[in-house]
Formats: structure tokens, C-alpha cells, sequence
């Protein structure tokens, strides 16, 4: 492997130009020129820059949400496209191949990185393959917002023996164990606001209880309807905590502002509607009383994904009780349901449950098409059979038959008591909503499908609060969270090799791309931007059409180390 050898070293001078894939504006079409990437003059590297090789970038659907949208995609906000073209790309492994006279201290020539994709630069967001030109490029100057950034450096080393696909997936992998690490506040935020609203069916009986921890109470509290023992435990807690209580006498009172918590005391679903606009970024909402809410409620469940709301309850009429511990990761000996499995990242939640130290008992994994199903058994099937916790997998599409029946089928398996966790992985309100009677009592949802902020939901707020659900969800992942990962991967207790179904040179990006926006691939696809033209290949063709390559798969045709220096070897320039 001499050539991948002196690749990984860095050795050879740049070229004087390199090639990369522009976005134009709204639409596949507007990707490149002419259906093909550009050629571009290498970019120069400053004393306080690094010039940094592309060697792999994994094409996620946040890609494909950018194209679709455009300069109308949030994190392009006043950006003219057709002057200033977005180059996509942020699950990245990059090699440094230049280091400016300022940064030679702490960087040299064949340094291996990841990138943190979230950048904060003097409070600024920035993204890479977003605001900051991203991985579909061969080559890239970083600059201080990457280097010298709001969290520090956004570049995360890599280990010698991690292989640049293994590398560049730990970006996808970090939001799907994000997902399960994240820690929900367990009280009322300090110093943050309030709301709180008694609805037609609040007894006058409900208390206060402990919202909040000594030394951390809001800064205030807007009431509506307060009468009874909770305006007593209220007007006593602000004498003796401080904060502010504020009667308001209707919804028009408040309009405009948005708040940390919102607590409905017996509500209904029209009450419920009108109060979740008001719930702020972060936002927990709380249904407390086990009258009312004998009602289907239209819920924000992208809301829950994109600005990570948060729904909890109690049939307690205690406020305090709603806001017990968010349990986030999988019940040790549980029973989970991800709907919609078999997508790429539906495929990294089922490996991380088999693979996980005091995982459940039984995992159940849904999709709408059983060859997909039985691809992910195929490929997974070396992990399902060396799980040491026998975990029972069942894996089903729905038969002709409704959608009820066949969640009530998945209930069965449970012995009727239902699912401690559901994980929705696919971009439907319909699943959300049908998940629910799945639920067992005290159970979570996690709505990880990136469906769009206004996607609602018909969920039975008379089931939440009786079974005392919660509702979470969550986008993304930050520094920590990606280093976590990347501690993962190095150590072998998990592999991002095995999300990879296809690769590609960048040439056929552009196919890859229309390939995830169509959900053709059951995994992740993969593009090596130092390799110009290989089209775009899944990994069991491979066998005819680099069978030197193929020779050094996995079990079930899995990408691996070896599978990629061959393939590099062979393909490089």
C-alpha cells in the first residue's frame, strides 16, 4: 500500500487546482454546471490558515433539505446563492496538507481530522458545508472561526488506525447517541419564565410541589386562572424565593412573548394548541391533572425535533411531579419500537441498541417495505447473532392490513403492556401519532425523524397524562457530543463502517444525492473526493467491478479499513 501510505503522510505538493460541486439556488438542477463539478484554482493558505485535503464525506438527507430549500433553508438566511454558491458536505474526514507560518506549533502536513459541523464564531453561527464551504471540494482553507472558534478549535484529531469513511461517519453517528445522552432539565430553569394556565377541567386543588431546586427558581411566573392551595404555594414561594408573580387575565395578555415552561393545569386540546406556540426554544410543556385532556390535540412534533420542545405530564395534580428525571437512554431489560428502521440512521439507532452494554430485551424495528427489513437482518446479522444479551429482534412491515392492527400486533409481542421506548425514525405525523397507544406506562418517545416545524400530530392527551409519557426529540450534536463518538469508534465498540451501502468518486456526487433524496440506499453513501470518476457503486457490485476490493469486505459485503486503502490504492491518481 505504498500509495495510500504517502496519501496519508501527505506527501506530494497540492495541485494548482482542484474540483468541487457549487449549489447554485433551489433544486437539483442548480447543483454544478452542467450536471458536473467545477474546476477551481487551489486556494491560497494564510499565515493563520490551514490548506486541508477532503478524503471522504458521507451525503446525509440534511443535504438534500438544503437543496430543496435554498436560500429559503434557515441557515441561509439573506445569502444570494447565485453569487456566493453553497458547496455541501459536513460529514468530513480531512488531512492537513499546508499549515501557515502562525499555526506550525500546534499543526503539521498529514495531521487527521474531523470537523465539529455547528461552528460558533463571536456568537455567529457558521456550519460547514453551509455558511463555511463543506466537504464536496477536494481541498479547503480553514480559518479562525474553525481554529480559533467560540468553543475553541472544531477540529477533533483522529487515531492512526481509523479508516477516513469511519472517520467522517462519526459526524452522523455523534447525533444519534446525542439522542440518548442528552440531559432534560429536571425543573423549571433558573432565572427563566414561566407560564401557567388552569384549564376547564383544573379542580382548584392542585399544588406546587418541588418544581424547582433550592437557589434555582424562575426569574418569573405568569398565572391565568390561579385560585385555591396552588396560588397559595405560589404567592408563598415568591415571597421566599424571589421571583415574580404575575396575574394575567387572558392569552391577548401575553401575546408576543414565549416562555421556558408552560404548565396547563386541566386542560383540553383547544387550550393545549393555543398555549404551544408560546412554549420558547428548549421549552418544556407540562400537563398536570388527571381531569380534562379527553381530547385529540394537534402537537408540533417537529417543533419537538427542531427546537428541541419537550412534553411531559402527571395525573398527579402536583406540578412537581411531572418533572421527574428524563430517562434518554434505552431501558436496561425493556422492550423499544423503532419505526421506520431500515433508513441509514435508522440503521445506526438498531446497532447501537444490540451493541449497547444493558440494552433490552426485545427490539422490535418496523419499515413499509420487508426487502429493506431483511437487508438490514442481512447486513446486521454477524452483531444480532454475537449479541451476549440475547436480545429478541423482530423485524416487520405492515401486511394489508390498518395501521392499528398491526401496531396492536407489535403490542402483542410485549405481553400487552407496551413499548418503554419508541424511537420514530421515519418522517411521518401518522407514525407519531399511531406510536402512542403503543406506549407502556411511563414511557418516552423520541421523535428523531427531522419532520419540518409546523408537522402535526393528533396525539391523545388523555393517554399522556394517564401514562405519564414524555415526549422528546433532538437535532443535531455539539463538540462533546461528536468527541464521545469519535472515543467510540477508535475504541471498536462501534463501527460507522457498517452504515456504508455505496461509494462513489465526486463526479457522481450529484447521483449519490439524488439517490438519498429518493431513498434509494439502505445506508450510507459515501464520497471519496480525491477519486474523480468512480461512479457511484453499492457495495455488493463491487465484486464485478473492483473485485480486489470486494475480496476485502466484511461479513455480509460491510465496508472496512482494508476495503478503503484497497480502494484508494487502486483509484487514486
Amino acid at each position: 500500500m505504498n500509495k495510500v501510505a504517502a496519501y496519508r503522510r501527505a506527501e506530494s505538493a497540492p495541485p494548482t487546482s482542484h474540483w468541487l460541486w457549487p449549489l447554485y439556488g433551489q433544486g437539483l438542477e442548480n447543483l454544478g454546471q452542467n450536471d458536473q463539478p467545477i474546476e477551481v484554482a487551489m486556494p491560497v493558505c494564510g499565515p493563520d490558515e490551514l490548506l486541508v485535503r477532503h478524503d471522504a464525506v458521507g451525503l446525509c438527507f440534511s443535504d438534500t433539505k438544503v437543496i430543496a430549500a435554498g436560500e429559503n433553508h434557515p441557515r441561509l438566511a439573506g445569502r444570494d446563492m447565485k453569487a456566493n454558491p453553497v458547496v455541501l458536505g459536513h460529514e468530513v474526514a480531512l488531512t492537513v496538507v499546508q499549515v501557515g507560518a502562525n499555526r506550525r506549533e500546534r499543526f503539521r502536513p498529514g495531521d487527521r481530522f474531523i470537523i465539529q459541523a455547528d461552528i460558533y464564531y463571536h456568537g455567529t453561527g457558521l456550519a460547514y458545508g453551509y455558511a463555511l464551504q463543506g466537504g464536496l471540494s477536494q481541498y479547503n482553507v480553514l480559518g479562525k472561526e474553525i481554529l480559533d472558534g467560540d468553543e475553541g478549535c472544531y477540529l477533533l484529531p483522529v487515531a492512526e488506525g481509523l479508516g477516513y469513511a469511519q472517520s467522517a461517519l462519526t459526524e452522523p453517528w455523534a447525533c444519534v447517541t446525542r439522542s440518548y445522552d442528552v440531559v432534560y432539565r429536571a425543573g423549571w430553569r433558573p432565572q427563566g419564565q414561566v407560564l401557567i394556565v388552569a384549564g376547564p377541567a383544573a379542580t382548584g386543588q392542585e399544588r406546587l410541589g418541588t418544581p424547582y431546586a433550592a437557589g434555582n427558581a424562575p426569574a418569573s411566573i405568569v398565572t391565568m386562572g390561579m385560585v385555591g392551595a396552588l396560588a397559595s404555594d405560589l404567592a408563598t414561594a415568591a415571597r421566599r424565593d424571589g421571583f415574580i408573580l404575575e396575574p394575567a387575565a387572558s392569552l391577548e395578555a401575553v401575546a408576543g412573548r414565549t416562555f421556558d415552561d408552560v404548565v396547563i393545569l386541566g386542560g383540553d386540546a383547544p387550550l393545549y394548541e393555543a398555549l404551544e406556540s408560546l412554549a420558547g426554544k428548549d421549552a418544556l410543556i407540562c400537563l398536570v391533572g388527571g381531569r380534562g385532556y379527553q381530547s385529540t390535540a394537534r402537537v408540533d412534533v417537529g417543533r419537538l425535533h427542531y427546537d428541541n420542545l419537550t412534553l411531559v405530564s402527571t395525573a398527579d395534580g402536583e406540578i412537581g411531579a411531572a418533572y421527574a428525571p428524563i430517562r434518554t437512554q434505552l431501558k436496561p431489560g425493556g422492550a423499544v419500537a423503532m419505526l421506520g428502521v431500515a433508513g441509514p440512521m435508522g440503521q445506526m439507532h438498531f446497532q447501537r441498541a444490540l451493541q449497547l452494554t444493558g440494552g433490552p430485551s426485545l427490539l422490535v424495528g418496523t419499515d413499509l417495505l420487508a426487502e429493506r427489513l431483511q437487508n438490514l437482518y442481512d447486513k446486521y446479522q454477524a452483531v444480532i447473532e454475537a449479541d451476549e444479551q440475547d436480545t429478541r429482534v423482530i423485524l416487520q412491515a405492515p401486511p394489508d392490513r390498518d395501521a392499528r392492527a398491526f401496531n396492536d400486533s407489535l403490542v402483542a409481542e410485549t405481553g400487552g403492556v407496551g413499548f418503554d421506548d419508541v424511537i420514530v425514525l421515519a418522517p411521518s405525523t401518522g407514525v407519531v401519532s399511531g406510536a402512542v397507544p403503543m406506549m407502556a406506562p411511563g414511557a418516552t418517545m423520541s421523535v428523531f425523524a427531522g419532520l419540518p416545524k409546523g408537522s402535526l400530530a393528533a396525539i391523545d392527551l388523555g393517554a399522556v397524562v394517564a401514562g405519564n409519557l414524555r415526549f422528546t426529540g433532538t437535532s443535531g450534536s455539539g463538540i462533546g457530543d461528536l468527541r464521545a463518538m469519535l472515543t467510540e469508534a477508535e475504541a471498536g465498540r462501534l463501527d460507522p463502517n457498517l452504515s456504508v451501502v455505496a461509494v462513489s468518486g465526486l463526479r457522481d456526487t450529484k447521483q449519490g444525492l439524488a439517490g438519498v433524496i429518493h431513498q434509494r440506499f439502505p445506508g450510507k453513501v459515501v464520497i471519496y473526493p480525491q477519486v474523480l470518476d468512480f461512479p457511484l457503486t453499492l457495495l455488493s457490485d463491487l465484486k464485478d467491478a473492483l473485485p480486489r476490493v470486494y475480496a476485502k469486505l466484511g461479513a455480509n459485503e460491510s465496508w472496512t479499513v482494508a476495503a478503503e486503502e484497497a480502494f484508494l490504492e487502486e483509484l487514486l491518481p
